[in-house]
C-alpha cells in the first residue's frame, strides 16, 4: 500500500513539476489567441500543449513552437512562438514572444513580423500555405492553395518561421485533433514490374482515371454549358474533363510510362528522396490552365490526406514525358509531374482525395464553379509497408531545397561569375599586361557585385554571420540552416576557400557590395577634386588594429546576449546601405552616409579602420598559402611607386604587401608589368639604351 502512495505522489510530482503550469504572461497571451475561452488548463502530460475551453467545451490547444521544432532563425536562435489550433485544424493565431533576427529588430521593424504572422489566422492545415516574395496574400482558384505576403527583406527569417508554424501544428494536429491521424508509412515497392500496356495499368488500378462529364457540371451549377463564352462545353462523346493519376516511384507504372532508359533518368534525377505524381488530362477543361507557370503549383486542383493538403510543385521535365511509350494510351491535351509532400508529407499507399474546381466564369451575382472531391487510392499491390522508429513521421523535402530550386538562375548566374573571377585570378600575370583590359574587368566586375550581389541578391556577408557559426557550433551544428540563403552560403564557401589561395583580399576587393559603394565614392571624390588625404604611417598602422578588437567584442558579446551582439554589429552600416537600401531611421542612415562621405577623402576609410568582418577574415588570410604579388629587388629600395598608387597603403616602404590588408586591386601588379610605370623597367630600359649607344659608340670607333 505504501508503495502505491509513494508511486502516486511520484507521479503528480512529475506531472505538476514535469509542465509547469501557465504563468500569468503565457495564460494573458492565450486568452488573445481563444478571446471566448473561460479556463485555460495546464499542459498535458503526453504532450506540452495547452488545452483551452469554453465551459466545458474544448475550443483547441495553445503551445509553444520551440517545444516542438529547433530549427534556428538566421541569428541562429529558434524563433519562439504562441500558436493557437483550435479542433478543427485552423490557426486561431500566432504570436512571436522571442527572436533574434536583426533585420527585425534593428531593420525594418517589428510591425513587418508581426503583419505576416497574423495572416495565420482562421487559415487551415488543411490548405497548402505558399509564400510569396512579395504581392497580395490570397486563395488559389482551386481553393486549396492560401498565398501568404512574405517580407522581401527577411526572406529567410520568414521561411524559417513558417516550416516552424506548420510543423509544429501538424505534430499536435496528428496526435491531438480527429481525423488526422496517419496510418501506416508506404513506399513503392522497387522489385515489382511486368510489362502492361495502358489498359492494363488501367484495369489493375496502377494508374487512376476520373471522369467528369458535361452533365456532372451542368448539374453542379444549374445551367448548360452552352450559355457560357469560354467554349467549355465539350464535343458528343467527348469528356469535360478525364484526368489520369500515375505514381511514378513505382518501377511497374514508371518504367511501362517512360520506358527503361527514361524511367532510369528520372530516377537518376530524383534521387533517393521525394514522391512524384504524373497528372495527365484530356478535355475541354484540363487539369492546368493556359496560365499555369511551369514550376508552380496547380491552380485547378489539389490534393490532401487526413484532411491535410498535399504540396505539388509541378518539376518541369518536359524531355522526361513528351513521349510516353505506355502501349494504346491516348492523347492527351496536359502532361506534368509533380513532385508531392510538402510540410504535410504524402503516404502514397494510403487515400488521397482529389479536388478539382472547374472555374467556368467569373460572376458576383451567381455560382460558376463546379467542385467535385474524388477519393485516389492505388492498387496495394504497388507498395509496401515502411518501418519507421520514432513514430510514423513521412520524410519530407527540406526546406533549404526549395529555397535553391526556387533561386536556380541567381545561383547559376554567381557560380559563373565566381568562376570566371576565380580564371582571372589565376591568370594575373599574364592578363595584367593589359592594363585597360584589367581596369574594365575590374570596374564591370564591381558593378555586377553592388547590384547583383548585394541590391538584387542580398548576398552581403556580414560578421553577423560568424557569431552565428559560433553560436550553432556551440548549440550543435546543422547545416541546413546556413543552407536557407543559397546565395550567402555559396559566397561564404568561396570566400574561406580562397582565403587559403589569395588572403582575404579577394572578398573584400571584389566581393563586398558595401567595398563597392566605398569605391565608388573613392573614385568620385577624385573626380570632383576633393583634396585625398593620406594618413600618416604611424597612425595608419595603429588606426587598422581598432577592428579587431571590434570583431572580438562582438563575437564574445553574442554569448553572452545575442541582443548586445546585434547592437554592436551595427558598426557595419551593410543592413542599412545594402538590405534597407538607407530606408531606415535616420541615425543609420546618417552613419552608413557620413562613412561614404569620409571615404571621399580617406580611401575606403571603413575598410581600412572599422570592419569586423574583414579584421575575422584578416585572421584566416593569414594561413594563405600562396604569395601572388611579385615583388622585385627595387620595391621600395628606393621605388615607392607602388605605394603611393595604393589607395588602401597595403604596401610597406620596404616594398612587402600586407596581405592581412591588400584587397587585391591588382593595381601594383599592373604597374609592375607596365615598362612605362615600373621604375625598374624604366631604370633597365635607360641602362640597356645606354649599353647599346656605347656598343653603337666601340662599333663606329672601330
Amino acid at each position: 500500500m505504501s508503495g502505491r502512495i509513494l508511486l502516486s505522489l511520484f507521479l503528480c510530482f512529475v506531472v505538476t513539476h514535469g509542465y509547469a503550469e501557465p504563468s500569468e504572461d503565457t495564460r494573458r497571451v492565450i486568452q488573445e489567441l481563444f478571446p471566448s475561452a473561460t479556463v485555460i488548463g495546464d499542459p498535458l502530460p503526453d504532450l506540452p500543449v495547452y488545452p483551452v475551453y469554453q465551459l466545458q467545451e474544448l475550443l483547441g490547444y495553445a503551445y509553444t513552437s520551440t517545444d516542438f521544432t529547433k530549427l534556428q532563425g538566421f541569428a541562429g536562435k529558434p524563433i519562439t512562438m504562441m500558436i493557437g489550433l483550435d479542433t478543427r485544424g485552423r490557426f486561431t493565431g500566432v504570436q512571436v514572444l522571442n527572436h533574434y533576427e536583426p533585420v527585425f529588430h534593428y531593420g525594418i521593424g517589428e510591425q513587418a513580423l508581426t503583419d505576416f504572422v497574423n495572416q495565420y489566422e482562421g487559415q487551415s492545415l488543411t490548405e497548402q500555405i505558399v509564400i510569396r516574395s512579395s504581392g497580395r496574400s490570397g486563395k488559389s482558384t482551386s481553393g486549396n492553395v492560401v498565398y501568404f505576403d512574405g517580407v522581401s527583406k527577411a526572406t529567410v527569417s520568414i521561411l524559417i518561421i513558417n516550416d516552424s508554424v506548420l510543423s509544429s501544428a501538424l505534430q499536435v494536429a496528428r496526435q491531438k485533433l480527429e481525423g488526422f491521424a496517419q496510418g501506416a508509412p508506404t513506399r513503392a515497392r522497387q522489385d515489382y514490374y511486368e510489362p502492361l500496356d495502358w489498359d492494363q495499368l488501367l484495369e489493375r488500378g496502377y494508374i487512376r482515371k476520373f471522369r467528369i462529364s458535361a452533365s456532372d457540371v451542368e448539374a453542379q451549377v444549374g445551367r448548360p454549358l452552352s450559355i457560357y463564352p469560354s467554349n467549355v462545353e465539350p464535343a458528343p462523346g467527348e469528356p469535360f474533363s478525364e484526368v489520369y493519376f500515375a505514381y511514378m516511384n513505382s518501377p511497374m507504372v514508371g518504367r511501362n510510362l517512360l520506358g527503361d532508359e527514361r524511367y532510369q533518368t528520372f530516377r537518376d534525377r530524383l534521387g533517393d528522396n521525394g514522391n512524384v505524381m504524373m497528372v495527365m488530362s484530356r478535355g475541354t477543361f484540363p487539369h492546368i490552365g493556359p496560365d499555369f507557370v511551369p514550376g508552380s503549383t496547380p491552380d485547378r486542383f489539389g490534393l490532401s490526406q487526413n484532411q491535410l493538403s498535399i504540396e505539388m510543385r509541378d518539376l518541369n521535365w518536359q524531355g522526361t514525358t513528351h513521349a510516353l511509350t505506355a502501349q494504346g494510351m491516348p492523347a492527351m491535351d496536359a502532361i506534368n509531374l509533380f513532385r508531392v509532400g510538402g510540410n504535410a508529407g504524402f503516404n502514397p499507399g494510403a487515400e488521397s482525395t482529389f479536388t478539382l474546381n472547374a472555374v467556368l466564369a467569373r460572376n458576383p451575382l451567381i455560382s460558376d464553379t463546379a467542385r467535385f472531391e474524388l477519393a485516389l487510392a492505388y492498387s496495394d499491390d504497388l507498395f509496401e509497408t515502411v518501418e519507421v522508429t520514432g513514430g510514423p513521421e513521412f520524410v519530407r523535402e527540406a526546406i533549404w531545397i526549395g529555397l535553391w530550386k526556387e533561386r536556380w538562375w541567381q545561383i547559376s548566374l554567381l557560380v559563373i561569375s565566381l568562376s570566371l573571377l576565380t580564371v582571372f585570378f589565376a591568370r594575373q600575370k599574364t592578363l595584367t599586361r593589359h592594363p585597360k583590359l584589367v581596369h574594365r574587368f575590374r570596374w564591370g566586375f564591381l558593378f555586377f557585385t553592388l547590384f547583383f550581389i548585394g541590391f538584387y541578391a542580398q548576398g552581403q556577408l556580414s560578421v553577423v554571420n560568424i557569431y552565428t557559426l559560433f553560436l550553432a557550433i556551440a548549440d550543435g551544428f546543422s547545416l541546413n540552416v546556413f543552407l536557407l540563403d543559397p546565395v550567402i552560403f555559396i559566397l561564404w564557401t568561396y570566400t574561406f576557400i580562397t582565403l587559403f589561395i589569395w588572403g582575404r583580399g579577394l572578398f573584400c576587393g571584389w566581393l563586398c557590395p558595401f567595398g563597392v559603394l566605398q569605391e565608388m565614392a573613392a573614385w568620385l571624390g577624385q573626380k570632383l577634386k576633393f583634396k585625398q588625404i593620406k594618413v600618416p604611417e604611424q597612425w595608419h598602422r595603429k588606426l587598422i588594429l581598432i577592428k579587431y578588437p571590434l570583431l572580438l567584442a562582438i563575437v564574445g558579446a553574442s554569448f553572452y546576449s545575442i541582443s548586445l551582439a546585434e547592437q554592436l554589429s551595427e558598426v557595419e552600416p551593410f543592413k542599412t546601405s545594402i538590405t534597407l537600401f538607407f530606408v531606415r531611421h535616420w541615425p543609420f542612415v546618417a552613419y552608413a552616409i557620413g562613412l561614404l562621405a569620409i571615404g571621399m577623402f580617406i580611401h575606403k576609410f571603413y575598410c581600412r579602420y572599422l570592419c569586423p568582418l574583414g579584421a575575422g577574415l584578416a585572421v584566416l588570410g593569414r594561413f594563405r598559402l600562396f604569395s601572388w604579388l611579385d615583388r622585385i629587388k627595387r620595391c621600395g629600395q628606393p621605388c615607392q611607386h607602388c605605394k603611393n598608387e595604393c589607395g588602401i597603403n597595403a604596401i610597406r616602404k620596404d616594398g612587402r604587401v600586407d596581405y592581412n590588408e591588400c584587397i587585391q586591386c591588382l593595381e601594383c601588379v599592373v604597374i609592375l608589368r607596365d615598362d612605362s610605370q615600373c621604375v625598374d623597367s624604366i631604370i633597365r630600359n635607360k641602362q640597356f639604351k645606354k649599353h647599346a649607344q656605347i656598343l653603337a659608340t666601340d662599333a663606329a670607333v672601330k
